[in-house]
C-alpha cells in the first residue's frame, strides 16, 4: 500500500516499530518527529529529556497524549508562568493562544502532540518571557510548514542574537539565550 496522499489513505502503522526505526529523532534540540508528513492534522510524537526557554503560540489548540514517563507544560496565564503536569497516560487538550512551554526533563519520556496544520497566512510565533518579571522579550512569528525544521531555524534567531536583543524591557534583566538552566533556576527562586 502507498505512502498517505490527499486520496489514499496509508496502512495502520505500529507504533512502538516506528518509534523504534525513528528512536534517534527523539533527541535534544527540539526531539520530535511528524507521523504522517501529507495530513490536515500534525501528529508528532517529542521525546525527552528537552527543556526550553521559548513559549509557543500557537492559533489552534493542541492535545497532548504523555505515553511513556512524565513531564510539564509552563503556561503563560494573566501574567503569571504556571505548570502543568502531565504524567504518564494523561491526555490535555490546550486552547488556541495560550503561551506555553513543554518541559520533558525525564529521558525516555515520549508524548503524542496534535495539531492542526497552518494554512497559508496562519502564523505561530515562538516567544522569551524573562524569569524574574515574566514580561516578554522577543516573539519571532513564522508560517510554519514544517515543525521538525523549522524550529531550529527560529530557536537559532533568538540565541545566536546579540545579548542585548534578550534584555527585558520590564526590569533589565538579561535573558541567558541557551542557557536553559540558568533560566529555569531564576524562575523557580523568584
Amino acid at each position: 500500500m502507498s505512502e498517505l496522499s490527499p486520496t489514499h489513505y496509508s496502512p495502520p502503522i505500529r507504533l512502538q516499530s516506528w518509534l523504534d526505526r525513528n528512536a534517534e529523532k527523539f533527541k535534544p534540540p527540539v526531539g520530535n518527529q511528524q507521523i504522517w508528513p501529507n495530513s490536515d492534522l500534525i501528529c508528532t510524537v517529542v521525546g525527552g529529556p528537552n527543556q526550553r526557554t521559548d513559549f509557543h503560540d500557537d492559533p489552534y489548540e493542541e492535545y497532548f497524549h504523555q505515553f511513556k514517563g512524565n513531564a510539564h507544560l509552563l503556561v503563560l496565564d494573566r501574567g503569571k508562568i504556571e505548570r502543568i503536569d502531565l504524567r504518564e497516560g494523561d491526555v490535555f487538550l490546550l486552547p488556541a493562544h495560550v503561551r506555553h512551554s513543554p518541559q520533558r526533563p525525564e529521558a525516555g519520556s515520549l508524548c503524542t502532540v496534535i495539531e492542526r496544520a497552518r494554512p497559508e497566512g496562519e502564523v505561530d510565533a515562538f516567544e522569551w518571557y524573562c524569569a524574574h518579571c515574566s514580561t516578554r522579550v522577543a516573539r519571532y512569528e513564522l508560517q510554519l510548514k514544517n515543525i521538525v525544521t523549522d524550529l531550529p531555524k527560529i530557536f537559532a534567531a533568538f540565541y545566536d542574537a546579540d545579548a542585548s536583543a534578550r534584555v527585558c524591557p520590564n526590569c533589565g534583566e538579561v535573558h541567558p539565550g541557551r542557557d536553559w538552566a540558568a533560566w529555569h533556576a531564576r524562575l523557580t527562586n523568584r
